[in-house]
């Protein structure tokens, strides 16, 4: 599958901004048997007096900019071509917690990639006995990491309501989990909490979805939207397998890797401070297309 994927993201300042420093994390990956980067660029206006490009912890395309100078309307614009591999699911060798366990112990290397990384709380994922109740209320006897990372996907998938106006980026999972509702980003922060919570190391990842209009009716132009998904690793035969909690499957050619992280906070596309006061409004508009 190769994607044209276009995204705009604008701050609008009731009163005008001094200065300020971002980090954006907006472009594509480019990952080995998984999604090829054709092109990509991140553009700002307006233009900014520092910029630097570079790659963070997690490989992910990072630029930090600054600039100096008042504006009232700060735009960012991000264009790639990206093509997307068929993932295919070979024979489930995944072990039980048990083993899961004996493997963890063995790991010593701390590479961008190792599961270590991923186990225990982080800024916005929090491990509680709810949240762990819940993720042992799932399990059966004898199931493989793998079937379990699965099964505890489809039961957040059936128990909570996707619900745009439920949350904030701001809202704690607890709080998501406690309603049962929210939005990508909720089901991916409790998953990722239930999964560590039983030792299977866990991870989010940001990006895109490839979204198909209903029969009869047209694709509309900027409707699109980020989205977010559960990175689990599955035992040392398995490795890094990729979950969509808000809608219940293995992810495949149909999602855009953009980042990596432990958490929302490490992928964040717009992350920074400005000197300002006063309100200000946020647009975002979206568009993945099959080329």
């Amino acid at each position: 599958m190769r994607y044209e994927i276009s995204l705009e993201i604008s701050y609008e300042y009731a009163f005008a901004a001094s200065g300020g420093r971002h980090l954006l994390r907006m472009l594509p990956a480019h990952i080995e048997s998984r999604q090829h980067r054709i092109s990509g660029y991140v553009s700002v206006n307006p233009a900014q007096e520092e910029r630097t490009d570079r790659f963070d912890f997690f490989n992910n395309a990072v630029s930090e900019i600054a600039s100096h100078h008042s504006h009232d309307i700060l735009t960012f614009k991000m264009l790639s071509q990206v093509e997307c591999f068929e993932q295919f699911r070979s024979f489930n060798l995944s072990p039980d917690l048990e083993k899961l366990k004996e493997e963890m112990s063995q790991l010593q290397n701390l590479s961008n990639e190792s599961p270590l990384h991923f186990i225990g709380d982080t800024p916005r994922v929090r491990i509680n006995n709810d949240i762990k109740q819940f993720a042992l209320n799932s399990l059966k006897g004898g199931m493989g990491c793998l079937d379990i990372i699965e099964t505890i996907g489809l039961k957040l998938h059936e128990e909570m309501t996707f619900d745009p106006t439920a949350t904030t980026v701001e809202t704690p999972m607890e709080d998501a989990f406690k309603n049962r509702e929210g939005v990508c980003q909720d089901y991916t922060h409790i998953m990722i909490a239930c999964l560590r919570s039983i030792g299977i190391p866990a991870g989010y990842v940001s990006g895109f979805i490839r979204t198909i209009p209903p029969e009869g009716q047209e694709r509309l132009e900027g409707a699109d939207a980020m989205h977010a998904w559960v990175r689990a690793w599955a035992g040392t035969e398995t490795g890094w397998i990729e979950y969509d909690p808000t809608n219940a499957l293995f992810v495949n050619t149909d999602h855009i890797v953009v980042a990596y992280g432990r958490d929302y906070d490490d992928v964040a596309p717009i992350k920074g401070v400005l000197k300002m006061f006063g309100e200000q409004k946020t647009t975002q508009a979206v568009d993945v297309v099959l080329i």
